[in-house]
């Protein structure tokens, strides 16, 4: 299959016409890593990424008006949202508004199918989904490449899950007369592809140290961190040659060297951000052990001691079983790629 999918189903309202709209938008896990920002606000980083969108864990976010409230209305499953979840969400919330030109509060409500800040990207899929929501309750009626911009400022790898498949993120320049246009996702042509990721859950509970503070503490002392960095545009380039030549083989490769490297700085950082524990360790040898025995399976990491693993389609049950057996006390799920954030339709 071409691992290419539909971007978004984007339909334009006028403001206030409505004033309602549910979208849905699934995680994205980067096989070039985003790690480091070079501006907290607008939320540009420091390399480019790449990543594939899954077709598990879904987020679904609905956004309604509600003219004449004094204060936004957020939850999750039904639950108010607290702490900083909540102030992200109505910060970005202020952004849409300011861009509508609307002052009207909102009520919003998230089911979130992923484990929360377990390093699974579970704000990818929420700040994707919001954002696709949000934009046409509000009637912006933005294109996928204004969506993929506006997604980033709520969390910059949910600038991908706008779209399907693989995705590239572009950094974009200081240079550039609006640094904000130039930081955007967009779909990456690749070739007759039919892969699997198993996702190995070795812990869901959430992270001791959040990605944001995590990502400031590596870019701000570790040593490794500039070397990596500039070996990540080289990795980009190959991992683009071997998506279009369809080599699972050499995306594999070059994603697990990718994501070693990303650890390999946050481990010299100062002090030392360590999401590897000991299951992980364990998945990881599993995955060696798969190769030795000729299953082409190659393993990614984001900021988490989860793993996800690489493979074909056809040797993902095998590969599941390993992962399995080498961390009992977890869970392992095989996604495949997945549909780009999308709206739903509203009953009548």
């Amino acid at each position: 299959m071409h691992a290419e999918h539909p971007t978004t189903a984007v339909r334009t309202r006028e403001p206030g016409t409505e004033g309602c709209a549910t979208a849905v938008a699934h995680p994205n896990i980067a096989l070039i890593k985003y790690w480091g920002k070079r501006d907290e606000r607008l939320v540009l980083p420091r390399t480019d990424s790449l990543s594939l969108t899954l077709d598990v864990f879904p987020t679904t976010t609905r956004v309604r008006l509600a003219p004449g409230a004094l204060h936004d209305e957020v939850t999750f499953g039904g639950v108010p949202a607290q702490g900083e979840a909540r102030r992200r969400i109505i910060a970005f919330l202020e952004l849409v508004r300011e861009r509508a030109g609307l002052p009207h509060r909102a009520v919003v409500d998230t089911e979130n199918t992923v484990p929360t800040g377990a390093g699974l990207a579970s704000s990818a899929s929420g700040f994707a989904a919001l954002a696709v929501a949000a934009s046409a309750a509000y009637g912006l009626g933005l294109d996928p490449t204004a969506l993929s911009r506006l997604a980033r400022r709520g969390s910059g790898s949910a600038s991908r899950s706008i779209f399907g498949g693989f995705a590239i993120w572009h950094a974009g320049r200081d240079s550039d007369p609006d640094p904000d246009l130039g930081s955007y996702a967009q779909p990456v042509p690749a070739g007759d592809l039919d892969p699997a990721l198993v996702v190995a859950v070795v812990d869901a509970g959430p992270k001791s140290v959040s990605s944001r503070e995590a990502m400031r503490r590596t870019v701000d002392t570790s040593p490794l961190y500039r070397s990596w960095a500039a070996s990540s545009e080289d990795d980009l380039a190959d991992m683009q040659r071997a998506l279009l030549r369809a080599d699972l083989d050499a995306v594999g490769e070059i994603a697990e060297r990718n994501a070693l490297g990303m650890h390999a700085t946050m481990l010299a950082a100062r002090p030392a951000v360590r999401y590897l524990s000991p299951a992980t360790l364990t998945v990881l040898d599993s995955v060696l052990q798969l190769r030795r025995d000729g299953v082409p399976a190659y393993a990614t990491m984001d900021a988490g001691p989860n793993v996800k693993v690489l493979c074909r389609r056809t040797d993902a049950h095998q590969v599941a079983g390993a992962v399995r057996a080498a961390a009992p006390g977890g869970s392992v799920h095989i996604a495949g790629p997945g549909q780009g954030a999308h709206l739903l339709d509203e009953a009548p």
